[in-house]
């Protein structure tokens, strides 16, 4: 592949298990994928489209049918065996970008500007969308648990264990915080 965006890939991945519509890629990243990363319709078709003239992917066989909204034939995709070579590179290559970026992080380090009250607000809800986000992990941990005997499963189950034990210690630093803001500044 000459360009490599990260959107590819996802894609490709998402196709090396079932072939899917652009709809249904979207409910997968909006699913279990949306705890590490995003996406969107409006880059999820236009990869659709590039992928499938490189010849990484292709339209599957068979009618799906015309999708309610919009009344349009449902186009399901397959990766192909260059799309899964593509894939395997991706995979094998050692270079990651691993980006933090936390709009709750950022207004913190500002923090100053709007003080303590503000900040605690902030900081509470991010707690709250962790905790809600660490319940569901908990829960796809535990299902994983149970169909470790599928090797696509133990993958899965390591990423959600990564982000179980990463909201964990998300949500101490989070108690950490408030007490500290609480004690050391006064409004």
């Amino acid at each position: 592949m000459a360009r490599e965006k990260k959107i590819d890939m996802v894609v490709l991945g998402l196709l090396s298990h079932e072939p899917l519509t652009g709809y249904d890629i979207k409910k997968e990243i909006d699913g279990a994928i949306s705890f590490f990363w995003k996406g969107s319709f409006g880059n999820i078709y236009p990869t659709l489209k590039e992928l499938e003239a490189q010849g990484l992917v292709a339209r599957s066989a068979g009618k799906l049918g015309k999708a309610e909204d919009s009344g349009r034939e449902k186009i399901a995709y397959s990766i192909t065996e260059a799309g899964r070579e593509a894939l395997k590179e991706w995979l094998n290559d050692e270079k990651a970008s691993n980006e933090l970026r936390y709009e709750t992080l950022l207004k913190l380090f500002f923090g100053a500007n709007a003080g303590r009250d503000i900040t605690l607000k902030n900081i509470e809800a991010f707690e709250q969308k962790i905790a809600a986000d660490l319940k569901l992990l908990k829960f796809y941990k535990g299902n994983l648990e149970k169909v470790l005997d599928n090797d696509d499963h133990v993958y899965f189950y390591l990423t959600v264990s990564f982000g179980v034990e990463t909201y964990e210690a998300y949500l101490k630093w989070c108690g950490k915080a408030k007490k500290l803001l609480k004690e050391r500044i006064k409004r």
